[in-house]
């Protein structure tokens, strides 16, 4: 399998695993689209991480075999590629990207539909497709520029270069860097400690930001009252709330 997906503490990892770059051909896609459903649907999922391994994430999209695609070809497949990244970005749970080394093209992309990116000092993001008399078709464009703002999405999608993990960190396009052995083991542990949250909550949090950030402001708060006052009909916030007043904040254990 060039995708997999194992779970342990509430945590499954979807894992790239197409050596020696991770190439993202379609095959790959579609496998990511199949795990990132299975994920969502899985009550022992409770959060996810994106890994690519300790060497690379995921180097960008497989060049010769989109070199052998036409462009009715393409008009078939670009919608299946958009899809299967947006499935991820869909994940109705925390999710985070472990990213060593490349995260390049269709790498990066996949990075952008993470909530959250930790990054090695190793690694290297960008979306270099106009290099290729292309531009990125999955998801750069429009993910890019929401998570830092157009002219440094611009920057990087107009010259295609590369840049290091510590100018990511300045830009925003990681969140965190740290030594590239530690990658996997700090965003498992970010993760497993949200997986421990409120399931619901966690999924209202999650919608709230992604689709207000879609909308204008009175339809952006119009979603966060609806989902707001709907938890207050969980066990969760129940749960929650009387943990609070009996033992103070921060003590509540959520099932």
């Amino acid at each position: 399998m060039t995708v997999t997906l194992e779970v342990s503490d509430g945590v499954g990892t979807i894992r790239l695993d197409r050596p020696p770059m991770n190439a993202l051909d379609v095959a790959t896609q579609d496998r990511l689209r199949e795990l990132a459903e299975e994920a969502s649907r899985r009550d022992d999922v409770r959060a996810v991480v994106l890994y690519g391994g300790e060497k690379v994430f995921a180097a960008g999209a497989d060049i010769k075999e989109m070199q052998a695609m036409d462009h009715a070809a393409m008009v078939l497949r670009s919608k299946a590629l958009q899809d299967s990244f947006t499935a991820v970005a869909r994940i109705p749970k925390p999710v985070v990207a472990a990213v060593t080394g490349y995260a390049l093209g269709g790498g990066c992309e996949l990075a952008l539909c993470a909530d959250f990116r930790i990054a090695g000092e190793n690694a290297k993001l960008g979306q270099p497709e106009i290099l290729l008399g292309l531009i990125p078709g999955a998801g750069g464009t429009q993910r890019l520029a929401r998570l830092v703002g157009p002219a440094k999405a611009k920057d990087l999608i107009f010259t295609g270069r590369h840049v290091k993990a510590e100018e990511a960190l300045t830009m925003g396009l990681v969140d965190r860097v740290v030594p590239a052995a530690e990658v996997y083991e700090q965003a498992h542990a970010w993760a497993a400690k949200l997986a421990k949250g409120p399931v619901l909550a966690l999924r209202a949090a999650k919608e709230a930001v992604d689709a207000g950030l879609e909308t204008d402001i009175d339809t952006g708060l119009t979603i966060e009252r609806t989902w707001f006052a709907g938890l207050f009909a969980t066990e969760d916030r129940e749960r929650g709330m009387r943990s609070f007043v009996e033992e103070g904040p921060g003590k509540a254990k959520f099932l």
